[in-house]
């Protein structure tokens, strides 16, 4: 039986390497990371939005995550969910990418 919580874990870890190229913050503390759902095979499901619509890295970004999230040890499948609803804001930042950006 897979450890889901750890798989998890290493899920956020490798999202942390994700980056906004318009902001030097890792997407998991931009708080563009919505929900992730691991079932018993390890499929891994990932609802995302970006800053905006018309981000730059619109194609890319979800690309990189899909492909880093898949390259872990335990993952099956990757699906990643684009969602713009709800938008996203800088309210759901981290205190920690607040505090980088100068908001707090």
């Amino acid at each position: 039986m897979m450890d889901k919580e750890k798989l998890e874990q290493s899920v956020i870890s490798i999202l942390k390497t994700c980056y906004d190229p318009e902001i030097p913050v890792d997407i998991w503390e931009l708080g563009l990371i919505y929900q992730i759902k691991i079932d018993d095979e390890g499929n891994t499901y990932i609802k995302m939005t970006l800053t905006s619509p018309n981000c730059p890295v619109a194609e890319s970004l979800p690309k990189e995550v899909k492909e880093k999230v898949k390259s872990l040890k335990g993952v099956n499948d990757v699906y990643l969910d684009l969602v713009f609803e709800p938008a996203w804001s800088m309210d759901k930042m981290s205190e920690e990418a607040k505090l980088e950006l100068g908001f707090l």
